[in-house]
């Protein structure tokens, strides 16, 4: 029993700061749920401040600045704060992201995750840790920023994201302006290298966002279905409840990549979506209606918007109607003015089977 002890002990302080980076993913499980609630963004903001702080201590512990015994105290604790505040942020994004987009949407984040934990398992080179450490930042620093400001501003735009850029690289000036002061020979020699991370890190989110890959933050789908028909049931605004009605599928069309198949009813079909914003954000959003050809490509039928505002964490509720359809497959694509995928259904229509067992919900 003791010597399996020791060999935890061992392996936890050879892999302490993966586990650091990991524990900040498992907070964020149990404590995030809304981008606009107000303790959400106390634990994000804790992330920013908990990360800054950290790394400055870390490399005073490094030039051995001030007391002895807290340089070196620094110097062994500060990694493990930086690390979960780095997998707290990350993994905020991660969870606030992915909730905004396809599952697709994710994938910048993840291999961005992977590649940390490789970092912090295989780098150990003090001047290759110092650009890990700023990359890990600035990249929380920005995916924070970038989400936080139409969250607080109640706009999204073009603009609103670059500025939201801006606004990133001006604190990472500050950031690293400090720790100019605190290892002023260090940072001299790899000014080059660091200049080089940031500006490709900062290039590369502009060029996720220019190409539609980064997801439209901060709007989440909570529901989506091309469904028989849609009908206001009551209420007023975003308080609207649906009569929607939807045909019973088989069990195994809930399975990944088998279309739902829709037999329409009434010579229409349409698409009813619910889309979560922050309160005090008004958008609009667009249903993309398109088919494939006999080629297999995606064919666009029709695009059309309507206003959503911020509402309650089930959606603003919305739908879409198009009657002018052909058996095929099609999809209904909710995006913003922009393109930016928050999801899709995808149909098969059958108009020559009749109509099968329909149920109608109240959503």
């Amino acid at each position: 029993m003791t010597v399996s002890f020791h060999t935890f002990v061992r392996l936890v302080k050879h892999h302490w700061l993966t586990i650091g980076f990991l524990l900040g993913f498992l907070t964020d499980v149990m404590l995030l749920n809304r981008i606009d609630d107000t303790f959400d963004n106390f634990v994000l903001l804790f992330y920013v401040v908990l990360a800054t702080i950290s790394m400055w201590l870390f490399y005073v512990g490094v030039a051995e600045r001030g007391p002895v015994f807290l340089a070196k105290l620094f110097d062994r604790y500060a990694p493990l704060a930086m690390q979960y505040a780095f997998g707290g942020l990350l993994s905020g994004m991660l969870i606030f992201y992915g909730r905004s987009g396809d599952w697709l949407a994710n994938a910048p984040f993840l291999l961005i995750i992977v590649a940390v934990i490789l970092g912090n398992e295989l780098i150990g080179k003090r001047s290759n840790r110092l650009l890990l450490h700023l990359a890990m930042y600035f990249i929380g620093l920005f995916s924070y920023v970038v989400l936080m400001v139409p969250v607080l501003t109640g706009r999204m735009s073009t603009l609103i994201f670059l500025l939201s850029g801006v606004a990133s690289l001006v604190l990472m000036t500050v950031v690293v302006q400090v720790l100019y002061r605190i290892i002023p020979h260090f940072m001299a020699l790899n000014t080059r290298r660091i200049i080089v991370t940031i500006g490709f890190l900062f290039t590369f989110f502009n060029v996720l966002y220019f190409t539609n890959a980064i997801p439209p933050i901060p709007l989440s789908l909570t529901e989506l279905a091309v469904v028989q028909s849609v009908e206001i049931a009551s209420g007023l605004s975003s308080l609207k409840s649906y009569r929607v009605t939807y045909e019973v599928q088989s069990w195994y069309r809930y399975l990944p990549f088998v279309p739902l198949v829709l037999h329409p009813a009434e010579g229409s079909i349409a698409c009813f979506a619910r889309v979560y914003a922050p309160t005090k954000l008004s958008t609009t959003i667009y249903h993309r209606w398109e088919y494939k050809d006999k080629n297999g490509d995606w064919q666009e039928h029709s695009r059309i918007g309507y206003e959503i505002a911020g509402s309650n964490s089930n959606g603003y509720g919305g739908y879409t109607r198009i009657s002018n359809f052909f058996p095929g497959v099609w999809r209904c694509s909710v995006e913003t003015e922009r393109g930016q995928v928050l999801g899709r259904e995808v149909v098969r229509l059958d108009t020559q089977g009749g109509v099968q067992t329909t149920e109608v919900r109240i959503r």
